[in-house]
């Protein structure tokens, strides 16, 4: 019930997020007019987001499937895609997209999938998706850095630093004992300072977790052609991913700039913004678009293409991932009748 009133509270705050954005953002503009644009664009160039879309959520999926077929765990592409959507609905309403990974975990689980391969498979893909977001959006930052502001440089140096304290400190878990034994001390250290509860069994929780990690330790040294194909496999998700914003760039009929120019482009911002901990990145993420962006659209343009550049990217998958997330729901609450009626028909018969 915790867990779910939280959620709950997760979820009110990213819809305030999301109407204090689009008031600040479209308060002083004509929405129908903006609407009129979008709609006045070539479809099929959305069909194609969309599409795009839908391939980076497949590679996590597949991302899933191959290692949990190494750790000799049963599952289907469809089941694969089933985590990336619960992955994607909840890294999107939490904080610092902190909640996607456990739920995935509590799905999985519930289809009969080990907690410690599970784990190990969501971390193995966190720990390319942070290769991947750092690695293109230094190379981009070369290439585009003409189009940043001061600020949006600060910005951008804050989020490779964040994603690259994240990954310094995964790699840390996994490889060192000695650096996570470390680690444990200087935050039960920190804990003990600001006075919090519960500081022995935090400690006992920090232990069994970061011994998880080292069992990757393992996979990744015995395992290093499955490494490679899924380190790979997010490239092609993450390029295809941030592709989007070239269709949505091509729908209203520009081309003067080149895929791999609006690619490197997406590149920075993402980099920019998955760093800052707030929900979905609602709010920093639109403000981002239209900061980098500007340049390449006409004025009266750019508020059109970053609404449909968000609705495509964000928006609308949020909205099917919920479905994914009820259904998924629906089902385990059915599963755990049926098994709650065996084990009562089963009683009944003994007795």
């Amino acid at each position: 019930m915790k867990r779910t009133k939280k959620m709950i509270r997760n979820f009110i705050v990213f819809l305030l997020l999301i109407i204090l954005t689009f008031y600040i953002i479209f308060k002083d503009q004509d929405i129908s007019q903006i609407l009129v644009i979008i709609d006045s664009g070539k479809k099929q160039f959305i069909a194609v987001g969309v599409i795009c879309m839908l391939f980076y959520l497949s590679c996590e999926a597949i991302n899933i499937g191959r290692t949990l077929k190494v750790l000799n765990e049963k599952s289907t592409f469809l089941k694969n895609l089933k985590y990336a959507f619960i992955g994607f609905f909840f890294s999107s309403i939490t904080p610092a997209a902190s909640g996607g990974q456990p739920m995935q975990v509590y799905f999985m689980h519930q289809d009969n999938i080990s907690v410690a391969n599970a784990t190990l498979t969501l971390l193995i893909n966190l720990s390319c998706v942070q290769i991947v977001t750092i690695s293109l959006a230094m190379v981009s930052l070369l290439l585009n850095y003409q189009y940043l502001n001061v600020a949006m440089l600060w910005f951008l140096f804050i989020g490779i630093f964040l994603n690259l304290s994240a990954l310094t400190l995964l790699f840390i878990s996994i490889f060192s004992k000695r650096a996570t034994k470390w680690l444990i001390k200087v935050a039960i250290k920190v804990l003990k300072f600001f006075r919090a509860k519960d500081i022995e069994k935090k400690q006992i929780r920090f232990q069994e977790e970061l011994s998880q990690y080292q069992v990757s330790a393992i996979y990744i040294r015995s395992h290093k052609l499955v490494m490679l194909k899924t380190l790979l496999t997010t490239y092609a998700q993450f390029l295809v991913f941030y592709s989007i914003s070239y269709w949505v760039y091509r729908t209203f009929g520009m081309t003067e700039y080149s895929i791999g120019k609006i690619i490197t482009m997406q590149s920075v911002l993402y980099a920019t913004v998955s760093g800052i901990p707030l929900p979905g990145a609602v709010g920093v993420s639109e403000g981002g678009f239209i900061a980098i962006f500007h340049q390449i659209y006409p004025e009266y343009m750019v508020s059109g293409a970053m609404l449909l550049n968000r609705g495509i990217s964000f928006y609308l998958f949020v909205l099917l991932s919920l479905v994914v997330v009820v259904v998924s729901l629906l089902r385990g609450k059915k599963q755990e009748m049926v098994e709650e009626n065996k084990g009562e028909e089963t009683d009944t018969e003994k007795s």
